[in-house]
């Protein structure tokens, strides 16, 4: 059986593990959210200035005449709404914060989760605010990876009580409908939708396109950087290292590799470094439940362990994978790294990016 942790991770990883955003909408509005996903990552949707902010959200449209003060982040098992608040500079308008991996590729962000206001409300099972905690917060706008976070039957304060109560509630694209993310995972265009969302409700438009711009130039010179490695290796465009996804010490299914992931944020993050999900076809979902035999009989080249939880040795965890499969050319060479917040949705991808890229490919280090 799961723990209750890796409940709450299976529960907001299969809706999009914290991983996507709101799209933006068409140049002459200053709407901005999921009713038009095909915009994402579009500047044009919120060149304008100031308020009001129109944010379609799921397919409720709510309307900002100001910036948001009482800002509450649900948990979810995700960081990215919280990383983001923090690197658009909004950690004071935060009252009741439950996101936390109590680690980042980010230094000092993990510092800065920790010191965030937690409202002093006991949690429920799955770590966060039950109805009426939420409720007692007097939040203004209130963070959701997923539509679980709203849902009555989980015991959560659902987005016409909040409504009621004065509360915008905001939820990355993806989350909307947590199937539909199966078919179209999350791409880091879906991060940087995101932080434009966000810096459109709490008008600090620019510091959000700074954010977005050094993201890019970081991973266009990474890939450019890989593409040279690649010619100098002589290999072809299709011959490219195949990666293992794993996430340290989490038990979701029958078989002992269970956290296996399969679908998500991480196979664009993979190919901007110039690798391959080796596990991206073992399974429809997000996760895919193997076998040691299904691993064996795979030839891994490299192994990322995602820590995805405080106190995880995600470097014990990968030593013992690397010793269990020493026929992996992972082994042979140890090749691995361990990441948490970057290789999810949230404003650091650029970083997973660069670290995959140096452990594929030594001479694009940074």
């Amino acid at each position: 059986m799961p723990s209750p942790r890796s409940t709450v991770a299976l529960g907001a990883v299969l809706a999009a593990v914290c991983l996507a955003a709101v799209a933006c909408a068409p140049a002459d509005s200053t709407t901005v959210g999921s009713a038009t996903p095909t915009a994402a990552g579009s500047q044009d949707a919120w060149q304008g200035e100031g308020y009001p902010v129109t944010l379609d959200v799921c397919g409720v449209e709510q309307t900002f005449e100001q910036a948001p003060e009482r800002v509450v982040v649900m948990n979810g098992a995700s960081v990215a709404e919280v990383s983001t608040l923090l690197a658009l500079g909004l950690e004071d308008r935060i009252v009741a914060n439950a996101q936390s991996y109590g680690r980042s590729e980010v230094k000092g962000r993990a510092e800065a989760i920790d010191k965030l206001p937690t409202g002093d409300v006991r949690r429920n099972d799955l770590q966060d605010f039950p109805r009426e905690s939420m409720l007692a917060l007097k939040p203004d706008l209130v963070l959701s990876t997923t539509g679980f976070g709203f849902r009555s039957e989980n015991g959560f304060a659902t987005r016409e009580e909040l409504a009621k109560a004065g509360a915008d509630t905001y939820i990355p694209r993806k989350g909307c409908d947590e199937r539909a993310a199966l078919d179209d995972p999350p791409t880091i265009e879906d991060s940087y939708a995101m932080l434009r969302d966000l810096g459109a409700v709490f008008d600090v438009r620019e510091r959000a396109e700074k954010r977005i711009d050094a993201s890019e130039k970081r991973i266009a010179a990474t890939a450019e950087a890989v593409r040279e490695a690649r010619r100098k290796q002589g290999t072809g465009e299709e011959d490219k290292p195949e990666v293992l996804v794993v996430f340290a010490n989490m038990s979701m299914g029958a078989n002992q590799y269970s956290s296996v992931a399969a679908r998500g944020i991480w196979n664009d993050i993979l190919a901007r470094a110039g690798a391959r999900n080796a596990f991206a076809d073992a399974s429809p979902t997000m996760f895919a439940d193997l076998s040691a035999e299904q691993l064996a009989a795979t030839d891994v080249d490299a192994v990322v362990v995602v820590a995805w939880q405080p106190g995880d040795d995600a470097d014990a965890y990968a030593r013992e994978l690397l010793d269990t499969f020493p026929q992996w050319p992972a082994a042979r060479e140890d090749r691995y790294t361990v990441l948490s917040d970057s290789i999810y949705l949230g404003p650091s991808n650029h970083l997973a990016v660069e670290r995959v890229a140096g452990l594929l490919y030594p001479a694009t280090a940074r």
